[in-house]
C-alpha cells in the first residue's frame, strides 16, 4: 500500500514543543525511549480507540484499578465490533479494519497524552540530523495513520481530545460522552456520538418534573463537564419553558472535603419544600449524597430524578436503598446485546492475548493472581488456573453502553464503506482515492449515514453530530414488589410518555410527592409573588367587596352587586325594603291605626254635634281644618312603610309635610287671632281685622300654599322616583350587604320638607308664649301652647335619634320608624289636648255643652284686663311675703 504523508497542518508552538518531546526522539535500541501501552490491531484502515479501562490514580499516579465494566467491556465491544465487520463480505469488502486502542485513566490530561498517538503519522519530522551514539541514523518505526477515534468515554476526556483531533481533521465518534457543550459544531466540527446529548436528557427530565407537578427542585452536579454541563442545560431549558423554579444548584467538588455532603444536605433542607432533587453526578458522588441523606434521617424525604450516570445501575445506591426508594432515573434507550453475551463469555486467557488490559481483568473478576514478572500480590489470594469460565465462575451483567460502542464503529465503518464505494468503485481494497483518508470528507459520509443499529434502532446523526434523544424511564420500587430493583415506567423520545399508574414512592405510597414552593391558594385568595422567584407567592386574602379577577389580582365587584362566598366572582346584592311584618314597621302602623280611629272619631262627633256650641266655640272651620292635618299625620305612616314607586314617592313628598303644616299653620292662625285680639283690646276696643272664620281659613290656606308650591316646585326639578341604596347597609362583611329600595329622599330634603312646618312650629309656640296670659275661659291659648311646647320636645328628641344613626347598618328602618313615631305623637298630643276633652264633655257632660251670656268684644277685652291685673298683683304679694319687715312699733 502507498503511503504518503498530508500537509502539516498549523500547530500551536504548545503542541508542537510536547510533540518534540514525546515524539521527537527515534528509538536506538529497545531500551531507549518508551511508548504508551496500547492495543494494536493490524488491519488497511486502522481506527483509534478510547476507553477508560483504568480509574483514576491517586495523586501522582496516572492510573488506578481496572474498571471491569465501563473499561473492559466497553473495550471489548469495539473489539467484537472489528470482528463482526471484518468477517462481514457486504461491508467493507476485501478491507480489513485494524486499531490502536489506549487506556485514558478516566483522567483528561493523561488521554490527552495518550490520544497524541493517533496525530503521529500527521507529523512531519526532519530527522536528517538526528544520529544514535554509534554515529548510525535512528531507526524509527513509521507509525500507523488513524483516520478516526472511537470514544472518549467522558466528557471532559472527549472535551480534552477533541481540541486535538479537530487539528488534525481526525473524526471522533464518542459512544458516552453526552455533555451538551460537546454539540457546539464552531468548537468540535469533527466530534459526534451515538448518544443523545445531555441537553435531550435534561428536556426529558424537564418533561418528567413537569409530569410531577413540581416547580420548586434543587439541582446537584458534581464539578466537570457532564456534571455542570448537564445542569446548566437544565436550567436553560426550565428557564425557557418556564413555571420551574431552582431551589437550590449546588456542585460536588472533584476532591470532596470531610463533611461536604452533610453540608449539601443542609442546604438542600434550606428550601425544605423542594423536595425532588435533580442529580447530574458520578457513581461516587451519588452514593454520598445517598448516605448523607441517611445519615440526617431524611429518608423519604428527597425524591431524587438521577441522569444516565444513574441510570439503572446498582452500585450507586448499595446500602443505601431506602433513601433511594421511589427515585426517577434516566438512561438512553438501549437493549442488551445477546451476541455480544455470547462472545464476552467465551472469551479467556488463551484465545484473547490480543487484550493486554485482559488478564488484570481476570485477576479481578475470579478475585485470583496470575504469575506476572515483577508484579506483588497480596498473601493469601489463591492463584488462577485458566479455566474459569465468564458468568459461570463470576457474575456477569453487560455493561450499559456496549450497545453504543458497537453502534459507533459500525457508523464509521458504513461511512468508510459509502465513501469506498463513491470513490473506489469497483475497487478491490483501499484504492488510491482513499490513501490517505481524507478526514473532512469522511466526516461528512459519518454526518450522513443512517443504519439500524445492534439493538434494531436507527443510528443517524444531526448537523451538530448527535443522535436523536431516546430514553428510558426508570423507577427505583422496594414496596409491593417480590424483588426490590429499577422498574420501566415510560420512556421519552422528543415528548414523555409515562404511565402514572406505574409510579410508587416512599413507603408504597401512590400519591406523587409535593415539591413546590408554594401551595395553590385556596379559593378567593390572590397569588402575591416573591420578588425573583416566579414560583414562590404568598397567599392573600380577596377581602371585603373584592373577588378574585385572576391568580395575582383582586378587584371590587360593581356597586351593586357582592362577591361569592369563594370570592371567585360577584353576584347582584338582595333587593330588601320596610317590610309591614317587620318590628320597625309594627309599631308605627299600631299608633297610627290607633290615631286614624281616634280622629274619625273626634271628627264623626263634631260632625254630629256640629251645632252645638262647644263645636260652635272651638272655630268649626279651623278645627275640620286642623283635624285634617291630624288624619294626614297618621296616613304618612302607611306611605313611608308602603313599597317604594313613583306614585308612592310622589305621595310621600306632598304629604309629609303637608299634615304637620295644616296643623301647625291652624294653630298658628289660632293664636295669632287670640294674641292680636288682646293686643288690640289694650289700645282700641275696635276689633282688629281678619279675625272671622273666613278670614282665618283664608290665612291658614296661604300658608299651607307655600309648602304645596315647595314641593310642586320640587317635583318639576327633580321628578319623584325610586332609588336603590346600595350604600346604607354595607357591612364590612358582604353576607349581609343589602340593597334598599327606597324614594331619592335623602335625609337633608326629607329635613326641608319639614323645616317649613318646623317654622311654622316655632312661630306658633312664640305666639302660644305671649298668650300665656289670657283667661282659659274665653279661648284655646293654653291648651294650644302646652301642645306646642309638647311638640317642640318630641322633636327635639327626634333630631339627634335621626341624625345619630346615620352610620347604623339599620338606619333606613330607625330613622323611618323615629320619623313616623314622632309625627303620630305630636298628632296626638294635638288631639288629645285640643279635642279630646271637649268630645269627652259633648258625649259625657252634654249639660255642660249649652249656650252662655254672649259678651261685646269691649267686655271680653276689660275681662282680660282685670284678670291680667290681679294675676300681676297676686304675683307681687307672693313675692313680698318672702322678705322680712322691719318693725316699726320699737
Amino acid at each position: 500500500m502507498k503511503s504518503r504523508l498530508c500537509p502539516l497542518p498549523a500547530i500551536p508552538p504548545r503542541l508542537q514543543l510536547l510533540w518534540l518531546l514525546l515524539f521527537g526522539f527515534g528509538v536506538c535500541t529497545k531500551t531507549q525511549g518508551s511508548k504508551p501501552q496500547s492495543i494494536k490491531i493490524e488491519g488497511d484502515i486502522t481506527l483509534g480507540g478510547l476507553f477508560p479501562v483504568h480509574s483514576r490514580g491517586p495523586a501522582g499516579v496516572p492510573c488506578g484499578e481496572v474498571k471491569k465494566e465501563k473499561g473492559i467491556h466497553r473495550l471489548e465491544a469495539m473489539l467484537y465490533a472489528l470482528d463482526q465487520i471484518n468477517s462481514d463480505p457486504d461491508l467493507l469488502p476485501n478491507i480489513t479494519l485494524g486499531a490502536r486502542i489506549l487506556d485514558t485513566c478516566s483522567r483528561d490530561t493523561y488521554a490527552l497524552e495518550q490520544s497524541l498517538t493517533f496525530v503521529q503519522a500527521l507529523i512531519q519530522k526532519d530527522n536528517s540530523d538526528v544520529r544514535c551514539s554509534n554515529g548510525e541514523p535512528p531507526i524509527i518505526p513509521k507509525p500507523e495513520r488513524v483516520v478516526g477515534v472511537i470514544g472518549a468515554s467522558g466528557s471532559s476526556v472527549s472535551i480534552m481530545v477533541a481540541n486535538v483531533l479537530r487539528l488534525f481533521a481526525i473524526p471522533q465518534i464518542s459512544y458516552a460522552s453526552t455533555a451538551p457543550e460537546l454539540s457546539d459544531n464552531s468548537r468540535y466540527e469533527f466530534f459526534s456520538r451515538v448518544v443523545p446529548p445531555d441537553s435531550y436528557q435534561a428536556q426529558a427530565m424537564v418533561d418528567i418534573v413537569k409530569a410531577m407537578g413540581w416547580n420548586y427542585v434543587s439541582t446537584i452536579a458534581s464539578e466537570g463537564n457532564y456534571g455542570e454541563s448537564g445542569v446548566d442545560a437544565f436550567q436553560q431549558i426550565s428557564r425557557e419553558a418556564g413555571g420551574l423554579c431552582l431551589a437550590q444548584s449546588i456542585k460536588i467538588p472533584r476532591e470532596p472535603r470531610p463533611g461536604e455532603f452533610e453540608k449539601i444536605i443542609k442546604r438542600l433542607m434550606e428550601t425544605s419544600n423542594a423536595r425532588g432533587v435533580i442529580i447530574f453526578a458520578n457513581e461516587d458522588d451519588i452514593k454520598r449524597v445517598l448516605q448523607a441523606a441517611k445519615k440526617a434521617n431524611l429518608t423519604g424525604h428527597f425524591v431524587f430524578v438521577g441522569s444516565d450516570s444513574w441510570g439503572a445501575k446498582i452500585a450507586p445506591i448499595q446500602d443505601q436503598e431506602e433513601v433511594a426508594e421511589g427515585a426517577v432515573t434516566i438512561l438512553p434507550k438501549r437493549a442488551s446485546i445477546d451476541a455480544f453475551d455470547q462472545y464476552f463469555e467465551s472469551r479467556s486467557l488463551e484465545n484473547n492475548r490480543r487484550n493486554i488490559w485482559f488478564a488484570e481483568f481476570w485477576e479481578d473478576d475470579f478475585k485470583c493472581k496470575l504469575t506476572r514478572p515483577g508484579i506483588k500480590y497480596e498473601q493469601g489470594r489463591r492463584k488462577c488456573t485458566g479455566e474459569e469460565r465468564i458468568n459461570q465462575d463470576s457474575q456477569y451483567e453487560q455493561e450499559g453502553k456496549v450497545q453504543f460502542v458497537i453502534d459507533a464503529v459500525y457508523a464509521m465503518a458504513h461511512a468508510l464503506h459509502s465513501m469506498h464505494m463513491d470513490l473506489c468503485p469497483g475497487s478491490m481494497g483501499v484504492c488510491e482515492k482513499m490513501d490517505p483518508v481524507e478526514g473532512r470528507m469522511l466526516l461528512q459520509y459519518i454526518r450522513s449515514v443512517n443504519f439500524n443499529g445492534s439493538a434494531g434502532t436507527g443510528v443517524m446523526f444531526n448537523e451538530n453530530g448527535d443522535a436523536p434523544g431516546r430514553y428510558d424511564i426508570f423507577q427505583y420500587q422496594m414496596s409491593n414488589v417480590s424483588i426490590a430493583g429499577y422498574k420501566n415506567i415510560g420512556q421519552w423520545t422528543n415528548h414523555l410518555r409515562l404511565n402514572p399508574e406505574e409510579l410508587q414512592w416512599s413507603g408504597g405510597d401512590r400519591r406523587i410527592p409535593d415539591s413546590v414552593c408554594s401551595f395553590p391558594c385556596e379559593s378567593g385568595e390572590r397569588k402575591k409573588m416573591v420578588k425573583g422567584v416566579p414560583c414562590c407567592w404568598h397567599c392573600e386574602l380577596c377581602d371585603g367587596y373584592q373577588y378574585l379577577l385572576d391568580e395575582f389580582t383582586c378587584d371590587m365587584c360593581p356597586f351593586d352587586m357582592r362577591p361569592f362566598r369563594n370570592r371567585t366572582g360577584c353576584r347582584p346584592t338582595p333587593i330588601i325594603k320596610l317590610e309591614w311584618s317587620s318590628p320597625w314597621a309594627i309599631i308605627p302602623v299600631f299608633l297610627a291605626i290607633l290615631g286614624i280611629l281616634a280622629t274619625t272619631g273626634v271628627i264623626g262627633t263634631f260632625v254630629r254635634f256640629n251645632d252645638t256650641p262647644i263645636v260652635r266655640a272651638s272655630g268649626r272651620e279651623l278645627s275640620y281644618v286642623l283635624l285634617t292635618g291630624i288624619f294626614l299625620i297618621y296616613f304618612i305612616t302607611f306611605l313611608m312603610i308602603a313599597e317604594p314607586s313613583g306614585a308612592v314617592c310622589a305621595f310621600r313628598r306632598l304629604f309629609l309635610g303637608l299634615g304637620m303644616c295644616i296643623c301647625n299653620s291652624a294653630m298658628l292662625t289660632k293664636t295669632n287671632r287670640i294674641y292680636r285680639i288682646f293686643e288690640q283690646g289694650k289700645k282700641s276696643v275696635t276689633p282688629p281685622k281678619f279675625i272671622t272664620p273666613g278670614s282665618q281659613l283664608i290665612i291658614t290656606f296661604i300658608l299651607i300654599s307655600v309648602q304645596l308650591l315647595g314641593v310642586f316646585i320640587w317635583f318639576g326639578v327633580i321628578p319623584p322616583h325610586t332609588i336603590i341604596d346600595y350604600e346604607e347597609q354595607k357591612p364590612p362583611n358582604p353576607e349581609f350587604a343589602r340593597g334598599i329600595l327606597k324614594c331619592d329622599m335623602s335625609d337633608l330634603s326629607l329635613m326641608l320638607c319639614l323645616s317649613y312646618s318646623l317654622v311654622l312650629m316655632i312661630t306658633c309656640t312664640v305666639y302660644a308664649i305671649k298668650s300665656r296670659g289670657v283667661p282659659e275661659t274665653f279661648n284655646e291659648a293654653k291648651p294650644i301652647g302646652f301642645t306646642m311646647y309638647t311638640t317642640c320636645i318630641i322633636w327635639l328628641a327626634f333630631v339627634p335619634i335621626f341624625f345619630g344613626t346615620a352610620q347604623s347598618t339599620e338606619k333606613m328602618f330607625i330613622q323611618t320608624t323615629t320619623l313616623t313615631v314622632s309625627m303620630s305623637l305630636s298628632a296626638t298630643v294635638s288631639l288629645g289636648m285640643l279635642y279630646i276633652p271637649k268630645v269627652y264633655v259633648i258625649i259625657f257632660h252634654p249639660e255642660q255643652n249649652v249656650q252662655k251670656r254672649k259678651r261685646s268684644f269691649k267686655a271680653v277685652v276689660q275681662a282680660a284686663t282685670v284678670s291680667t291685673r290681679l294675676s300681676q298683683k297676686s304675683n307681687d304679694k307672693q313675692n313680698g311675703e318672702s322678705k322680712i319687715e322691719p318693725d316699726r312699733s320699737q
